[in-house]
């Protein structure tokens, strides 16, 4: 966004056109305002180097390991526009301000658009953590210079992404699967998800009963009690017990009878019960700090179900257009001026008791905290309430905004305080019981307790959610128990024996996995929503309901990772890695020097390339297996996990028999697969091929089969045709020379030889409503014939064919298609019915031009941004460039801010280029092509004319020629402006592209 005055102005440059436009509304006209849109350049692909620099020392990772980690940076083909765009502003400017955001990464863009604007004038760095117009006006009057150890930490942490992914990543594409990745902070992430997966198969459930008693007063409100202790043992609870369901502490375990038996006899209306112990103390809970990042994700996960993505991208909306503060910080401290706002909010809406004396001040638990140095809060020296932006914000804008709000104005109010009362009750069960032998009478001891709460304090704003964690001690609840009095007499309305079993770990959600990683000082708030979408993205997890349950691949990777690259996926030592690069942005560590060890070894680092240089034989077959039984191994295959069956010893002299191979269900999650699952998949009946009959047409045996991809239906065996030799040549008539005679030479003729081909047999998978088990001949035939002809277009004549696709059944005429709803419709569908949809907008009753939402013009493009309705979904188009909307998102949640980020997300990552449009300059022939080309054709001419045995000189020189039209293309792709476009994005190279982290 600019601010189109004319005259000599001061540009400004962001990262955002959001914030661009939100910051021009207080620069006034003598500003400029334009956005970078994120990094403007970034490290060289290493297949798209200049030829002369890849076989140097530079040529594997873009960075030169031999001379000071140097980096080679370019300017990608999607932001030379905006750069094209910032250089013509610069020239109509007196003045440079850089302001993007003033962490390592915001710090890092700045100095990347001075080195390569390269400008004439000034240049001023500033910074600030919220937009408001005393925030940008303190900004302006205070600037600064670049900060260098902060473009120093964030360099290195780049470079040591690059050289961590692309040593390892190619490792796993060998040993485990291709378009895997490693990466510093994602392999430890996945190792915890892995791990804590492997804490649930390893755990055994352990019973245990206990008792839960209705306890009436003579006078007052009855209440609930539970067993505590029998004849003074304790009684156990699940907290007693470890993961191998083993006692962990010296209490009593109460099986069924015992419990039962207690039970009963407690039902005796001749029990005595009385009130043993009456205590109560005093109840305070604290508010919760001032939002961080990993707090607000995590939050944002309990309260409104965000993934950490979202709450990121709407947080990133917030901050940009002015209502929330900078929403990437490790630090829970409050400014004072938002400390006065919060209070004062405070005071006002739930009165000034609820405000302490003091102001509450908190210090954040992480001991490198980043640069930001405040919480997440509401923006300005005076607080908006949700009230106020209800008609401004929408959606899920509204819902975190309010969380933030609630959060910070509860971080400064007062204590809730209140009573627990704890009671003890005993039970005396004089006849003997068989459970509990011993002289005397049976003691039966309860216990209840109830907390009121006095004085609400900050809870009339917030109260903080909390994970589902196992023995966890929660919250008391809000329960009163009636006034008692030690030897009070009490009556027991009902009793109730229950049997329990201790659960497992429960698996990590997004929310406890970033805690987790917070806790253990891996990665950065900043990156923790790029790492848990990547494990995700890469099919190392994947998310069910809340949890993330881990890939059978993972464990593949894990083991690889922990038997190879054992420092390097130690949670302590990632952590420290961590601490290194803030050592590096306080200036307290050298960057080379740093690199230098982590890569070629020191001291302190065994270093990376010593590691993959002495890996040895990695067993790929050992790595991608589990023993479960001595006859049951697990295998992660290149097609998915199956279980393998040792097959039966055979007499010597014999062939060794096929092992036997079960595919596992694609929904049973790792935690599931026990010895005891693993031996019911193998003695489930086989599903065998059934014959349905045989096609008429050919005679062929139609068979229903059960494949990996779903059930189907199939011609047995391949068609084989005999085609018959040509006939052989009339004889030849020729003249002696000698004689004048005319001689006839019959040709020797050939045996008759006939060629097979081979047919490829027609397969179709069943329709969803059909069961394989009941296909019958008809039905197997009508889905072998697919596509159906269901007529002809009268105003066009084109045949209109109904069929099945991967995204569903459809209509099909010529390049235009329909979706039908349902598979039935492929065989009863008319022609009627055809054009009467043929005749309908197409996706159903929205055509696919039409626009499910408008904006303004992308600041990139010049275009307008809209979202349309795709066969695949909604997406974001500017009519060049199309993004789709992310799962989780929905189109009413997808503002102005919100698309432009879609789009230029997109454009970083380049556009797919067909085959054919890599070979079109090819076509093109550099300055001596022709003479090169020249000197192979002559080279070959004089080859035809001689023997046989010269031919393979023809053969050279045609791949001679082949290699000189093929240079000019390299020369292209390492030198033009298009070089990054050039390669195809095939599978092998998709692989070829560790990630970041």
């Amino acid at each position: 966004m600019r601010s189109k005055v004319s005259g000599t102005k001061k540009l400004v440059i962001v990262e955002s056109p959001a914030k661009a436009k939100t910051i021009a509304q207080y620069l006034g006209d003598g500003y400029e305002v334009q956005a970078s849109v994120g990094h403007i350049r970034d490290l060289i692909e290493p297949k798209n180097l200049p030829p002369e620099l890849k076989k140097g020392s530079l040529g594997k990772f873009s960075v030169d390991v031999e001379n000071n980690f140097e980096p080679y940076y370019v300017v990608s083909d999607q932001k030379k526009k905006t750069v094209a765009d910032l250089r013509r502003a610069l020239k109509n400017a007196d003045e440079l301000y850089l302001a993007t955001d003033e962490d390592r990464e915001g710090e890092a863009i700045a100095w990347h658009l001075l080195k390569e604007l390269n400008p004439k004038v000034p240049v001023k760095r500033m910074v600030f953590h919220e937009i408001t117009a005393e925030a940008i006006e303190q900004a302006r009057q205070n600037t600064r210079e670049i900060d260098k150890d902060l473009v120093d930490a964030q360099e290195t942490r780049r470079i040591l992404d690059r050289l961590y992914g692309f040593e390892i990543s190619p490792v796993l594409w060998r040993k485990v699967g291709p378009g895997l990745s490693a990466g510093r902070v994602q392999s430890a992430a996945t190792r915890l998800v892995v791990d804590r997966e492997k804490e649930r198969l390893a755990f055994t459930a352990a019973s245990y009963w206990d008792l839960s008693a209705r306890l009436d007063p003579a006078a007052g409100t009855g209440f609930d009690s539970r067993l505590a202790r029998v004849n003074g043992a304790r009684i156990a609870q699940g907290k007693d017990f470890d993961d191998l369901g083993q006692l962990k502490s010296d209490v009593r375990i109460l099986d069924t009878v015992s419990a039962e038996s207690l039970a009963t006899a407690l039902r005796n209306p001749a029990v005595g019960v009385e009130v043993t112990s009456v205590e109560s103390k005093p109840y305070t809970r604290r508010p919760a700090a001032p939002f961080t990042t990993s707090t607000l994700q995590q939050e944002a996960a309990r309260k409104l179900r965000f993934t950490a993505r979202q709450t990121m991208s709407v947080a990133q909306g917030l901050y940009e257009n002015g209502y929330i503060t900078y929403m990437r910080t490790d630090s829970p401290n409050l400014s004072q001026q938002a400390i006065t706002a919060a209070r004062a909010q405070a005071a006002s809406l739930y009165g000034a008791d609820t405000v302490p004396d003091k102001p509450r001040t908190y210090t954040g638990k992480n001991k490198n905290a980043q640069e930001a140095h405040e919480a997440i809060r509401p923006s300005g020296e005076a607080f908006r309430t949700p009230a106020e932006l209800s008609s401004t914000l929408r959606g899920n804008d509204i819902k975190l905004y309010e969380l933030i709000w609630k959060r910070t104005v509860a971080s400064q109010m007062a204590d809730a305080k209140g009573l627990t009362a704890s009671v003890v009750i005993a039970a005396t069960v004089t006849q003997p019981l068989e459970a509990f032998p011993g002289a005397g009478p049976t003691v039966a001891e309860f216990t209840a307790s109830g907390t009121v709460i006095t004085f609400r304090g900050f809870m009339h704003a917030y109260e903080e959610s909390r994970d589902e964690e196992r023995n966890a001690t929660a919250e008391p609840a809000e329960a009163k128990l009636p006034p008692l009095a030690v030897g009070q007499s009490l009556t027991i309305a009902e009793v109730e024996a229950k049997g329990h079993e201790t659960s497992a770990p429960p698996r990590y959600t997004e929310a406890s996995l970033v805690k987790k990683l917070e806790e253990l000082g891996i990665g950065r708030p900043s990156t923790y929503a790029s790492i848990i979408s990547t494990i995700i993205d890469r099919g190392y997890v994947t998310p069910r309901g809340q949890s993330l349950v881990p890939n059978w691949i993972a464990f593949s990777v894990v083991r690889l990772l922990e038997e190879y690259f054992s420092d390097l996926i130690q949670y302590d030592f990632t952590a420290a890695m961590e601490d290194d690069l803030d050592r590096i942005a306080g200036g307290l560590e050298d960057r080379v020097a740093w690199l230098t060890s982590f890569y070629f070894g020191s001291d302190k680092h065994r270093g990376l390339r010593n590691v993959i240089d002495n890996l040895g034989d990695i067993d790929a077959r050992t790595i991608n297996s589990i023993v479960l039984t001595d006859e049951i191994t697990l295998r992660i295959g290149k097609y998915g996990p199956y279980l393998e069956v040792a097959a039966d010893e055979v007499e010597p002299g014999e062939e060794p028999a096929t092992p036997r191979r079960v595919n596992l269900p694609v929904d049973l999650a790792p935690d599931e697969l026990t010895a005891e699952k693993a031996q019911e998949l193998i003695d489930a009946p086989i599903v065998n091929d059934r014959v349905i009959g045989l096609n008429p047409d050919n005679g062929k045996r139609i068979v229903a089969k059960d494949g990996r991809f779903g059930p189907y239906v199939t011609e047995l065996e391949p068609e084989i045709e005999l085609v018959p030799e040509p006939e052989v040549a009339a004889p030849v008539e020729t003249v002696d020379p000698a004689t004048g005679e005319v001689v006839t030479t019959k040709p020797k003729r050939k045996p008759a030889v006939k060629k097979a081909v081979v047919v490829k047999p027609r397969t179709a998978s069943i329709f969803k409503s059909m069961d394989l088990a009941t296909v019958d001949l008809a039905t197997a035939l009508r889905l072998l014939s697919l596509p159906r002809t269901v007529g002809q277009d009268p105003e066009t004549g084109e045949d209109i064919l109904a069929q099945n696709g991967k995204f569903g059944p459809y209509l099909k005429k010529g390049a235009d298609t329909r979706s039908l709803t349902e598979e039935d419709q492929i065989f009863e569908i008319d022609l009627p019915g055809a054009i009467e949809l043929y005749a309908q907008p197409k996706y159903g009753a929205r055509k696919a031009s039409s626009a499910l939402k408008e904006f303004d013009a992308d600041p990139e493009s010049g275009k307008p941004i809209r979202i349309k309705d795709g066969r695949f979904g909604a997406y974001v188009t500017d009519g060049i460039t199309n993004a789709t909307i992310p799962r989780g998102e929905t189109v009413e949640e997808i503002d102005f801010e919100r698309a432009i980020q879609l789009l230029a997300d997109k454009r970083a990552k380049g556009p797919v280029v067909k085959k054919t449009a890599v070979r079109k300059p090819a076509a093109k022939k550099p300055a001596g092509a022709d003479a090169t080309a020249a000197k192979a054709t002559a080279a070959k001419k004089p080859a035809v004319k001689k023997p046989a045995v010269k031919k393979p000189a023809v053969k050279k020189a045609a791949v001679k020629k082949v290699a000189v039209k093929k240079a000019p293309v390299k020369a292209t792709a390492a030198t033009t402006p298009t070089a990054r476009k050039a390669p195809v994005r095939t599978t092998a190279s998709a692989a070829a592209k560790p990630a970041a982290e």
